[in-house]
């Protein structure tokens, strides 16, 4: 067997462990917004393919080894699930395809792309189109409903779209923490209603996914830490100044699908132990920041590919402290 068709293997195998991991997350979020997460799910994997066996004939490479390594459809669920759960279809053909475009076949396929394709697209849809980019569901619809919400068929009443609990905190900011929980049905137990049980859904298949190895535990510790250290150093309580406590960051948002599936993603992220480490740590310090005082709600997506920037000095770093380090 040669070491190309070892390689592709160990990577469907990885590829597969991942989407089981994603899995717990997924139906928690089907529990709570209903049709429209996994019609996002089907129109991302399906543009997935279709980009990912057109730009491959383009290429006159291999048509079966590139649909079925499985790093398309994992990037195109990660971002499903980060989209808003019955945004416009063309939202989410477009994120995924300039994703998969830009920030993978650009660079020439799998195993070269210096960005997480996932978040690229993500973020350049909120960029481009924020408005459908913040319409996220107070409460899940029947089927039909939810594809005249996606499709546009017809007239649909904008009372079912609210806040995120990250969005309620940053523009209610004369109210305390306590009056946040309690009148605002964005807000749940801990974070924000539903998410919180999806961010624990998340880490319980991170979990599974340290268990078999399949990613290293320095990103998601020092993603996680930092962000929780970062909270509790800025949290004052439940006053009307508050950005929130640490367990609500920590429970909000995309946290653990971040911190788990995004993160430790290998090829654009961190490679050595140390630089993980460091990625890790700059990416919950930039999503709290980004979060707090920047200008969008949920700041994984731009962490992330700031961090993606910063591989190359990170590795450096790595590599002239273990120099030191060695008698």
């Amino acid at each position: 067997m040669s070491s190309i068709e070892t390689r592709d293997e160990r990577l469907q195998q990885a590829m597969k462990l991942v989407l089981l991991a994603i899995l717990p997350g997924l139906l928690a979020l089907f529990w709570f917004y209903g049709w429209g997460v996994l019609i996002n799910l089907i129109l991302s994997v399906a543009t997935a393919l279709s980009v990912e066996a057109a730009v491959t004939s383009l290429r006159r490479q291999p048509l079966q080894a590139t649909l079925t390594d499985g790093s398309a459809v994992v990037s195109a669920t990660l971002l499903a699930i980060a989209l808003p759960p019955y945004c416009p279809w063309w939202l989410t053909v477009t994120a995924i395809g300039s994703g998969l475009l830009l920030g993978k076949h650009l660079y020439g396929g799998v195993g070269r792309n210096p960005f997480n394709p996932a978040m690229l697209g993500f973020a350049l849809v909120m960029v481009m189109f924020p408005q459908p980019m913040t319409h996220w569901p107070a409460h899940g619809m029947d089927l039909t409903a939810a594809f005249g919400q996606v499709f546009n068929l017809g007239t649909q009443p904008d009372a079912w779209v609210q806040a995120t609990a990250l969005d309620s905190l940053r523009i209610n900011k004369s109210l305390t923490m306590d009056e946040l929980f309690a009148g605002n049905p964005a807000f749940g137990r801990f974070g924000g209603h539903g998410v919180e049980w999806a961010n624990l859904a998340f880490l319980a298949g991170g979990l599974f996914l340290l268990q078999r190895r399949v990613i290293g535990w320095q990103a998601p510790v020092g993603m996680l830490a930092s962000l929780f250290v970062i909270s509790l150093l800025c949290w004052n309580g439940s006053g009307s100044d508050s950005h929130g406590s640490p367990l609500f960051h920590l429970l909000s948002g995309a946290t653990m699908l971040g911190a788990f599936f995004i993160v430790t993603e290998p090829v654009s992220g961190a490679k050595s132990s140390l630089a993980r480490l460091l990625f890790g740590v700059g990416a919950g310090l930039l999503t709290y920041l980004i979060r707090t005082w920047g200008g969008y709600p949920d700041g994984v997506a731009f962490a992330v590919l700031l961090m993606n920037l910063c591989v190359p000095a990170l590795e450096r770093l790595a590599v002239a402290r273990q120099a030191q380090v060695k008698p």
